[in-house]
């Protein structure tokens, strides 16, 4: 690689940075907060339970189930932790626990009915804010960053959570 791809990829790299450090700010959590819009029973809740809906929320999504200690492993946390959140949750009533029908020794994590609401409501709340930052960019940009962005994310987790050889090709797919 060479000048301008360097450059690009350290654009990028530098992009990702700045996502992660926003992330471990809780930056959305906290204008939520500041906008009057953390409100209602669950408003208390520390911001990993509802990291913890996402992770269940995710799962279910791609045909699979989540036991506590899967959780753990998807939060990025240890497994105490990952047991207080699922706790809160199941206290707060937006998980529930289910018996693995294929082994009974597994507990599955599943959200009710007011757990994928919180979650509507979360997504509803990011959704306006990417919405907000991007209002003034030429539809023709925003469309490229949602479909580059897409694209770069599935990218990176084939890569990253499914590595080939060092050096290795893969296959260039499109969105």
């Amino acid at each position: 690689m060479g000048g301008k791809r360097d450059t690009d990829s350290a654009s990028i790299e530098r992009a990702l940075v700045a996502l992660r450090r926003a992330q471990r700010r809780r930056n959305l959590a906290r204008l939520s907060e500041r906008r009057g819009e953390r409100v209602g029973e669950h408003a208390a809740l520390p911001d990993g339970v509802f990291d913890l809906l996402d992770a269940v929320e995710s799962a279910t999504e791609r045909g699979e189930t989540l036991t506590v200690t899967e959780a753990a492993a998807a939060l990025g946390v240890d497994q105490p932790r990952a047991s207080r959140l699922a706790a809160q949750a199941l206290g707060a009533g937006l998980v529930r626990r289910e018996a693995d029908q294929r082994d009974g020794r597994r507990s599955l994590l599943t959200l009710t009915a007011d757990g994928r609401t919180a979650l509507a409501r979360i997504h509803d709340f990011r959704h306006r804010v990417v919405t907000e930052t991007v209002a003034d960019w030429p539809a023709e940009d925003r469309a490229a960053l949602a479909l580059l962005l897409t694209r770069f994310v599935r990218d990176f987790t084939d890569l990253t959570e499914h590595p080939g050889p060092p050096g290795g090709r893969r296959r260039d797919r499109t969105p």
